[in-house]
């Protein structure tokens, strides 16, 4: 379990790293609106973490079909977590798009691999 936390924490981070580092670039750099530019780093942040998280995270023998349609059902409940903070923090609140994305990057988490390690990629007896 503390392995598999582990490679999770790896595998998180190189999804952020994704996430932030896209958004950040588009919404600083080129004046991208703060929403637009987190949902773009977010759907790039998407194939990291999947590939990462079913080869290596969980190490799952479910299927591709089967585990990237739930995997595909978890991100979207992610991704609305994610338009919704940063919509929160910086339309509703004015507050700094680094500062409101950083919230929403401990929430995410969080909510994934809850999902994920539950029910995406368990293997099931047969």
């Amino acid at each position: 379990m503390i392995a598999r936390l582990l490679r999770y924490a790896v595998s998180g981070g190189a999804s952020a790293l994704t996430h932030f580092g896209i958004g950040l670039a588009l919404a600083e750099g080129m004046h991208v609106r703060p929403v637009a530019a987190s949902a773009t780093g977010f759907a790039a942040s998407v194939v990291v973490s999947y590939v990462m998280q079913h080869a290596w995270v969980f190490r799952s023998t479910t299927g591709h079909a089967v585990a990237g349609s739930k995997f595909l059902t978890v991100t979207a409940a992610a991704f609305a977590l994610n338009t919704l903070v940063l919509w929160l923090g910086t339309e509703v609140l004015t507050a700094p798009y680094p500062l409101v994305q950083a919230v929403a990057l401990v929430a995410i988490p969080v909510l994934n691999y809850t999902l994920n390690s539950r029910w995406t990629f368990r293997d099931r007896l047969t």
